[in-house]
């Protein structure tokens, strides 16, 4: 006998794969269209690697899981939502078994990365490194822990424990964050969708719904390639901005905020100060360093932020972490161990590496964002690509 499906079989089976597609494609969902800071002609110090991205770092994963849906008025619970969840590997598939030597900073703490504590204590980072809005930390941070159980335990005895990294910002403007509609499965979704390559940048994963010196912002990604005594090291950052004013927008030492005052966020409930906001980064390298330095790496974070414009508000949650995928094998060995490090007179040229990839992988959000229209019809537009390039110009810093 013929079974036909009803009307609302039918509905329910095309609204399952257009939030399929939403989460798992964010590219289709949202029409990214690719252009980096570079190819509008913006000047920048050092070199890149190949995709001027953090998975330049070899074996470093980046995944997203986008959730866009509902339009109009809010309806807490219902929508509209704008979020996601974006989630770091330092070692891809090993990232379980083979912590990295790694190191933390704030510049100021209104915000939040779990798994801190820990890395003060032990000098490493266990397991991936996931970045949500504000209100979805908690549901995060546990999928991290299921994901980790369903993966088989980390000993035989299955007697173990886990305390996962994550970071967050506030993407109230634009989305249904008491809502809280990221699940667990986001969160695996997110790990799950890690690869190597190009990073998408812009309104996707945990950046989805994030303003940035009140354009539109979200997930940024740079590199630099480095040389030290003949050996060429790759350092990578991935940033979630969510922070500043337009007024102190600089983009290669231009005043681009003030040259353009209009299209300001559309907010229609007035609930939101300019310039407050949070910024969370993630620094990778291949180049071996201990617990210590790592910590001295986050901590010149601040000094690219301040190139674009951070003053790091009251409101503002600046967080970084940085971590060496070098020394492989070393943190759950059962006997002495050697390891690899370069001396603290010879590690200034990554300093500046940090310094140059957090100023480009904030400005590469801003040009991969594109305007989004959230709760209560609130509106962030993009930053506009052509009138970027005439201010450049008029300053004489576009590069031809």
């Amino acid at each position: 006998m013929k079974r036909f499906l009803t009307k609302t079989q039918i509905l329910t089976i095309i609204l399952s794969y257009t939030t399929m597609v939403c989460i798992l494609s964010p590219t289709i969902a949202q029409g990214q269209n690719h252009v980096r800071a570079r190819d509008l002609g913006i000047p920048f110090d050092g070199k890149p690697g190949p995709f001027n991205a953090i998975t330049d770092v070899k074996g470093v994963e980046v995944g997203h899981a986008t959730i866009i849906r509902g339009d109009g008025a809010l309806t807490v619970g219902k929508g509209p939502v704008r979020t996601g969840v974006t989630a770091i590997l330092p070692r891809g598939n090993r990232s379980l078994d083979d912590p990295c030597f790694a190191g933390w900073s704030s510049l100021n703490g209104n915000g939040e990365m779990t798994g801190t504590t820990w890395i003060e204590e032990s000098g490493f980072a266990e397991g991936p490194i996931l970045i949500t809005n504000t209100h979805s930390v908690g549901i995060v941070r546990d999928a991290v822990i299921s994901w980790r159980a369903s993966q088989g335990s980390a000993d035989a005895s299955g007697y173990w424990w886990s305390l996962p990294i994550v970071a967050e910002t506030w993407d109230g403007f634009l989305n249904d964050i008491n809502g809280f509609h990221v699940q667990e499965k986001h969160a695996h979704d997110a790990i799950r969708n890690a690869k190597g390559g190009p990073v998408e940048e812009g309104n996707v994963g945990g950046g989805t719904g994030m303003v940035c010196h009140s354009f539109k912002g979200g997930i940024g990604t740079a590199s630099r390639v480095v040389t030290i005594k003949k050996q060429n090291y790759t350092l990578g950052v991935l940033v979630q901005a969510n922070y500043g004013s337009r007024k102190n927008l600089s983009i290669a030492g231009v005043p681009v905020g003030k040259e353009i005052p209009e299209n300001m966020p559309q907010d229609n409930y007035k609930q939101k100060d300019e310039g407050d906001g949070s910024i969370i980064v993630v620094i990778a390298t291949d180049a071996p360093l201990l617990a210590h330095q790592m910590k001295r790496l986050a901590r010149r974070v601040p000094m690219g932020v301040g190139k674009v414009g951070g003053y790091a508000h009251d409101g503002s949650g600046d967080i970084f972490i940085a971590f060496s995928t070098a020394n492989p094998n070393v943190a759950f060995s059962d006997k002495a161990v050697h390891v690899e490090m370069l001396p603290n007179r010879m590690i200034s040229p990554l300093f500046e590496a940090t310094v140059q990839a957090v100023e480009e992988a904030i400005i590469n959000t801003l040009v991969a964002a594109e305007t989004m229209v959230g709760i209560n019809n609130n509106k962030v537009w993009a930053l506009p690509h052509d009138r970027v390039k005439l201010i450049m110009k008029k300053y004489n810093r576009l590069e031809k």
